[in-house]
């Protein structure tokens, strides 16, 4: 039987996010990054971005043409190069069952939010394993599954070790591509933004009482210290983070037991005609998200109005 839509939609984001990967590496290689400043030089635009959304836009809507697909970069209508179109599926995911309660879903019920390149700063600045190319689907605005690809997965290993990695997951199926794994003895270790730091932002860090800090770049790159037992939390008090940043990492969190709000503890919605912006912050824990929400500064709440 042909695989449920849902099983092909994740099967071709996989393989759109390898190719996504690809490209990255490749505009590293050539050395011209072509960066432009978008809102203020905290917020830049690379060629990489502006290639991997073209690719990863035309491709999956040449193979689902009734998704609404969502990007970070605001790029014009113009005719998409062959050689970006990525048609392939990873047959692995085809052969996973799909979860009963996503086995009737239409195209039209789907949003996809794509975020080309997350860590755009950091990739400028040869941070090169902060990057990260987010594929989340949303259905009936809840984040149900991601894929992310991480380019310069072992970049440092040297010469002999595979560059890039490719993680997804789906709610109620669980989540691959890497070993879940929780932060030691119970440990309080944060991470937190590296580049848009603030008041706010660091008393919210303080009040978690942690044993230590961790500051990176990139949504994505974050919530993938949560699995890997890097850190136990992510606390970010301040807008900034996007519906594109945070869908994809989410619906992985989710799918091995964590939890991903805004700083009062209410869910994200992904809807296709949600605003953008996370305004209220974000605070995500493997484990534990209880007692991180229960420390959040009034100021904080205050300061940071929920939806």
């Amino acid at each position: 039987m042909a695989s449920e839509l849902l099983m092909r939609l994740v099967a071709s984001a996989y393989a759109v996010a390898e190719k996504a990967g690809t490209i990255v590496q490749k505009v590293l290689q050539s050395g011209e990054l072509g960066i432009v400043e978008k809102s203020g030089a905290n917020d830049l635009q690379t060629l990489a971005d502006r290639l991997v959304q073209k690719s990863i836009c035309a491709s999956l809507s040449k193979s689902f043409p009734k998704v609404t697909i969502i990007g970070e970069e605001e790029l014009p209508a113009e005719a998409v190069e062959e050689d970006l179109i990525e048609n392939g599926q990873s047959s692995l995911i085809l052969q996973k069952s799909c979860p009963d309660e996503y086995a009737s879903l239409k195209e039209e019920e789907l949003v996809v939010w794509v975020d080309p390149l997350d860590g755009t700063k950091e990739y400028t600045e040869g941070l090169l394993d902060h990057v990260t190319v987010l594929i989340g689907i949303a259905y009936g605005g809840t984040a149900i599954a991601g894929v992310i690809n991480q380019p310069f997965y072992n970049y440092q290993m040297g010469a002999g070790a595979s560059l890039g990695r490719t993680l997804w997951g789906v709610l109620g199926l669980g989540a691959f591509g890497f070993q879940l794994q929780e932060v030691p003895d119970g440990k309080r270790i944060i991470t937190t933004t590296r580049s848009h730091s603030n008041k706010l932002v660091i008393d919210a860090v303080q009040a978690m009482e942690p044993h230590d800090v961790i500051r990176v770049g990139g949504a994505g790159n974050k919530i993938i210290q949560l699995v890997e037992g890097k850190a136990s939390a992510y606390v970010f008090a301040s807008p900034g983070c996007k519906k594109w940043d945070t869908c994809a990492p989410e619906a992985i969190l989710h799918a091995v037991g964590g939890k991903l709000t805004d700083m009062h503890g209410n869910a994200y919605t992904y809807d296709a005609n949600v605003k953008h912006m996370n305004s209220a912050g974000v605070l995500a824990a493997l484990r534990n998200h209880e007692y991180y929400l229960s420390r959040v500064p009034q100021a904080v709440l205050q300061a940071l109005p929920s939806n």
